[in-house]
């Protein structure tokens, strides 16, 4: 019995650690992420009728909603000529260029990717492709993010100069040119020492408190924590456009929280450690994806940072609170050795 116990904790905590370290990779939507800058609208030049402009997740994403019956070109990075980039149509459809070089930059929240001849072309003809509808469309714009390798030449809490101020992405709406215009802010730095006090306080009422109720305590601690992960995983998730966040922002705590109802159903019984300790794998797996979150100024969702935060804290500090009180509450037996005659 000790020994599938001992297997079945060792392939949870296996498969989260895996599932942290997918999601940590680079994924193919590049969802937005916590960062040091928040990119702001701050209007189209000159004024134009059916067309709205803003930024999502910080500074990832520029989005574009254009109305029915209106029609709009988003020019690339080529200025001689002007090559466009996107083609908003009156019924709503969406297309971009494949003979654009945005069209490949744009794939990486960082640029870089492969540009196939045809878009090195100046001269090339647009080669159109549908690519949503609804007459709204998300890219990573680089020119209204920082790219450079190093912190820009400004204090923290200072909007970014030179081709940032105002950053500039030019457009053309029912044939009228126009300009998307924005700002590029470095934010102040965030403390990591108030979420690390949360930390300490929500595991240290957590551990006190469940100290007579080891495992019921620690399976209802887990239960809150997750369902507040949940919460908050699901709003970043949704930060990135078009449902392209990474899914494991809201799986992990998704599987915590079952896992932990499951513990505090079955708290009279000896498998509830064993869901306590899988939820503590899963939702301190979540907490290790978004640790960022409590370094960074600009987070991607449109949640209070400060909820954000909390959550993350939270969820450490009950990790391993619950992980303690599993642990020492006596359900768990390790097989005693025999002594040596």
């Amino acid at each position: 019995m000790i020994a599938d116990v001992r297997s079945f904790l060792l392939k949870v905590l296996v498969v989260a650690l895996a599932l942290v370290g997918w999601g940590a990779a680079p994924a193919a939507a590049d969802p937005a992420g916590p960062s040091d800058f928040r990119s702001d609208v701050t209007g189209i030049t000159p004024e134009v009728d059916g067309v709205a402009a803003e930024i999502r997740g910080g500074d990832a994403f520029l989005e574009l909603t254009v109305d029915e019956g209106h029609e709009a070109i988003v020019y690339g990075y080529e200025t001689n000529p002007p090559k466009p980039y996107l083609r908003f149509t009156a019924d709503g459809t969406v297309e971009r260029n494949r003979n654009a070089t945005a069209t490949y930059i744009n794939d990486d929240r960082k640029g870089g990717g492969t540009i196939p001849e045809p878009a090195q072309d100046p001269a090339a003809e647009p080669d159109w492709e549908v690519v949503g509808d609804g007459g709204t469309y998300a890219w990573h714009d680089h020119r209204v993010h920082w790219m450079g390798e190093f912190d820009p030449p400004v204090a923290r809490g200072e909007r970014v100069g030179g081709a940032y101020d105002p950053w500039v992405v030019p457009i053309e709406v029912d044939g009228q040119p126009a300009e998307v215009q924005g700002t590029l802010t470095f934010e102040e730095t965030a403390s990591p020492i108030p979420w690390a006090a949360l930390a300490l306080v929500a595991g240290g009422l957590v551990g006190w408190g469940g100290r007579r109720r080891a495992v019921r305590s620690a399976a209802a601690a887990l239960v809150a924590a997750s369902a507040l992960a949940l919460l908050v995983g699901r709003a970043d998730f949704s930060s990135t456009p078009d449902a392209g966040g990474n899914p494991l922002l809201w799986i992990l705590p998704a599987a915590a929280l079952a896992l932990a109802v499951a513990a505090l159903v079955r708290h009279r019984s000896g498998t509830a450690v064993v869901f306590v300790l899988a939820s503590v794998a899963t939702l301190s797996g979540w907490a290790l994806l978004r640790f960022q979150v409590l370094l960074k100024p600009v987070l991607p969702s449109d949640l209070s940072p400060s909820l954000d935060r909390a959550s993350v804290a939270t969820a450490i500090g009950v990790s391993i609170a619950s992980a303690y009180l599993a642990v020492t509450s006596g359900a768990l037996k390790l097989p005693e050795l025999a002594d040596d005659e």
